[in-house]
């Protein structure tokens, strides 16, 4: 695709958002949902146990809705420049625009946006995703995004994560988010586990599963952490772009903690204070029941009409069933 007769090739690809995109909307509103039927029966609970439900359940809810939601996310790290750089190739015409770049677990994303938007007689607001998951060829990506003429400046970061380029930030990526991504996805699956030992009458064993979901969550981010690299250089005139942690990765990371603490106020309240752990958990009235139907003394008619014949006999027996 040619300059022809002063007018840039047109650009009809669809463009992907940066941040998010359909399955991140479609988890939010998945877990929006679980949250606002939630609120519809809060209602029903009497007394305090209202306050303690909602805690827990919108407290469980994030930690999940986090859990799965970064998967689709692409600012785990980002970087954004402002600089005046030449717009395609062949031409020596040049713009003054913002180039962001974002990296997420399944691929990166490069924008272009000119300031003002409107120069060289056309809109300048690219938004291009290049991905790099199981299935997917990011130099296939790249080759495609040449053939369809893509602005110099997304070319030339797109390039810098290729397989063949110099800097080997490809496979460093690539396999840093295939572990961070495997890795999150077994938290989430101890994350469900601790909901189902929170609703048993031992919630310390929660306490010690949300423990392992807090645990599993930092391993994702040392690995995402492990495929940085300070070692190459986008350069745009005097700017460069400088990757730094971006949402996402400081999402994560509150979230690991909030499971950590959560984990820890547990297990501390089930050796200290195991009667208000009880409480917060809505047990008390199930195990005193419990209790009462365990508990019960049946004795024996016949032995009470002996003991009032023969009130001086020392011994005698009491039968004990359970109703």
């Amino acid at each position: 695709m040619t300059l022809y007769n002063g007018i840039y090739p047109f650009y009809p690809q669809p463009r992907k958002p940066f941040v998010f995109d359909v399955d991140t909307i479609i988890v939010i509103i998945v877990f929006l949902v679980f949250g606002f039927c939630f609120l519809l029966i809060l209602p029903g609970i009497r007394g305090r146990a209202r306050l303690y439900w909602l805690f827990r359940v919108i407290a469980s809810l994030f930690i999940g809705g986090v859990i799965v939601a970064v998967q689709f996310t692409s600012d785990w790290e980002r970087a954004q420049v402002t600089a005046n750089t030449s717009y395609k190739s062949f031409s020596n015409a040049t713009v003054y625009a913002d180039i962001g770049l974002r990296v997420g677990l399944a691929g990166v994303n490069v924008t272009l946006v000119g300031s003002p938007v409107d120069q060289l007689n056309e809109t300048i607001d690219y938004n291009e995703h290049f991905s790099w998951l199981f299935g997917d060829n990011y130099d296939n990506e790249f080759s495609e995004g040449l053939e369809r003429g893509l602005p110099n400046p997304i070319l030339y970061v797109a390039e810098k994560f290729t397989g063949n380029s110099p800097c080997g930030l490809h496979s460093l990526y690539r396999i840093a988010g295939h572990y961070a991504s495997a890795t999150l996805w077994v938290a989430f699956c101890a994350w469900l586990v601790s909901n189902m030992l929170f609703s048993m009458p031992v919630p310390v064993y929660g306490g010690y599963m949300i423990l392992v979901t807090g645990a599993f969550i930092i391993f994702a981010l040392l690995s995402f952490s492990t495929g940085r690299s300070s070692s190459c250089v986008m350069q745009f005139g005097h700017a460069s772009l400088q990757l730094a942690y971006g949402t996402s990765f400081w999402l994560t990371l509150a979230t690991g903690l909030l499971c950590f603490l959560i984990g820890i106020v547990v297990i501390v309240l089930h050796y200290a204070c195991p009667i208000l752990l009880k409480a917060f958990f809505d047990l008390c009235e199930d195990e005193e029941e419990d209790e009462g139907m365990l508990g019960e003394v049946y004795i024996n008619p016949h032995v009470i009409s002996r003991m009032q014949h023969s009130p001086s006999q020392p011994n005698f027996r009491l039968t004990i069933t359970n109703s």
